[in-house]
């Protein structure tokens, strides 16, 4: 079987979330991962890396932003149409480790999109934690992700949702993620494990501050997707010296993370 050749999937619905990024719901053949990526392609415009949002048996959900030629074309296409995939690849979040631990998830605008199934895992079968806390910020109120989401898990769990800068019709939080870091229970920090994920400079601050306010850093993982291209490990594009993102990652536990810099 030749590993860069995608296969067709029907397009099942398209949701708005912001102007520029849309939810696309996607049938679903192979088993997933939360964490784990596609590889999208449209034949003769190009291919990349795109984070799976959610899936269940059916189905699977990719948050796609519009920012270039790829990006463009995909935002075309209509549900029942087709869009060519391949994977899904790397390392996604392992539940395992989180079971019966206080679980905290901070993200950083589409930084949302990786973690969503986890958070939704554990809505369902909050059984399987002590507690979940989660924080997700955004540039400004028109940048929010997954709204009807947002509502369900604000009865459900002890969400914040902050804005960068907010406007006359927002009435919530405001700041950086790492400014209500401190407002969390950190009290048993010693059996508190961390997922940050978000855009580079978030996370590298969101986990200082955890490791500040005494979260232990194997306690912490982040996920990040750094200049994949080919996903199987073939093209270097994102090698960090012996290490490959795609193939090791994009999940990585922060000992490891915080050593893959350029």
């Amino acid at each position: 079987m030749n590993a860069y050749l995608p296969k067709a999937y029907k397009i099942l619905s398209i949701h708005a979330e912001t102007d520029i990024d849309f939810t696309y719901v996607i049938e679903k053949q192979e088993p997933l991962i939360g964490g784990q990526f596609m590889e999208i392609s449209i034949p003769g415009v190009g291919e990349a890396p795109i984070s799976i949002s959610d899936f269940d048996e059916e189905s699977l959900s990719m948050t796609i932003r519009k920012v270039g030629r790829l990006t463009d074309a995909v935002f075309n296409l209509v549900p029942g149409d087709t869009l060519f995939m391949r994977g899904p690849y790397g390392n996604g979040f392992d539940l395992d480790l989180y079971k019966d631990k206080k679980l905290i998830v901070i993200a950083g605008g589409t930084g949302l999109a990786p973690v969503k199934n986890v958070i939704q895992h554990y809505v369902k079968n909050n059984d399987d934690l002590k507690s979940l806390q989660v924080i997700t910020g955004f540039k400004s109120p028109r940048d929010l992700l997954f709204e009807e989401d947002l509502k369900k898990w604000a009865s459900k769990i002890d969400l914040t949702i902050t804005v960068d800068v907010g406007d006359e019709f927002w009435s919530g939080q405001t700041g950086m993620v790492t400014s209500h870091i401190s407002k969390l229970d950190l009290s048993t920090h010693k059996n508190t494990k961390a997922i940050v994920v978000g855009p580079p400079l978030m996370m590298k601050f969101t986990t200082l501050e955890l490791i500040k306010q005494g979260v232990l850093e194997e306690n912490i993982t982040v996920s990040f997707e750094r200049k994949m291209s080919c996903g199987i490990g073939k093209c270097g594009h994102c090698k960090i010296d012996e290490t490959y993102v795609c193939l090791e990652g994009p999940v990585f536990n922060y000992t490891k993370a915080k050593q893959l810099l350029d």
